[in-house]
């Protein structure tokens, strides 16, 4: 785990010094992303910065399409963990400004967790590393087991939104890190991707069951219409 957290923040580091190649594009680059990349990626960014009124607030960095859907499966199903850092970092300057207007409480950071298996195979949690990254830049507290994934799921892909939300059922459980918390904190959520809401929904109850209370919600993109 050691080695695997080592490897992750430091070779962006040693990618500065040595030019490797973009992991989109595979362009040489002294940057986690080519500057024709991060300009892709930029063009995807929301403009307005008022959160997705879902009964709580979910704050999206970006549109899930073109470069920035790109981006995420390359970061998820191409071992480019890097990735994660960039999109992370400017979630976190999305956050910063929309922070700035509104009135917060204090705040928990969790990710929204794979099941061990899943995340075995892959190596890593993309949501995890992104609310890494998301931290950093903000300064807020990460609680990376304050929630489990204690059921396998299959993928929501292609589900219609009460299948979703079947799928979901007891799929989570409370972290006893925050179960033996004696005032938790509001839970501010963070996931990759934002579609119909139903991981994010289930999560939340998951964690309002327990007695904890949850704010809302920070992810990389969203789709643009909302499906039920």
């Amino acid at each position: 785990m050691k080695n695997a957290t080592w490897k992750r923040w430091f070779r962006p580091v040693l990618d500065l010094c040595f030019n490797s190649n973009c992991p989109l594009c595979q362009r040489s680059t002294a940057q986690e992303v080519c500057l024709d990349c991060e300009r892709q990626l930029q063009q995807c960014r929301w403009t307005d910065l008022q959160p997705l009124a879902e009964g709580w607030p979910v704050l999206a960095w970006g549109r899930y399409d073109g470069a920035l859907r790109r981006a995420i499966a390359t970061l998820k199903y191409n071992n480019t963990p890097q990735l994660a850092r960039p999109l992370g970092q400017w979630l976190g300057q999305r956050w910063q400004t929309y922070a700035a207007s509104v009135a917060l409480p204090a705040l928990t950071v969790v990710p929204i967790p794979m099941h061990p298996d899943k995340q075995k195979s892959r190596g890593f949690n993309q949501a995890e590393l992104i609310a890494e990254a998301f931290c950093q830049h903000t300064h807020l507290p990460l609680e990376r087991e304050g929630l489990l994934r204690v059921r396998a799921t299959e993928a929501q892909f292609g589900l219609s939104a009460g299948a979703r939300a079947d799928n979901l059922a007891n799929a989570f459980a409370v972290g006893e890190v925050l179960l033996n918390r004696r005032s938790p904190k509001s839970i501010l959520l963070v996931d990759d991707i934002y579609t119909t809401g139903a991981t994010a929904h289930s999560a939340a109850q998951t964690l309002r069951r327990a007695g904890i209370r949850v704010y809302g919600m920070v992810v990389v993109a969203r789709t643009m219409r909302q499906e039920g």
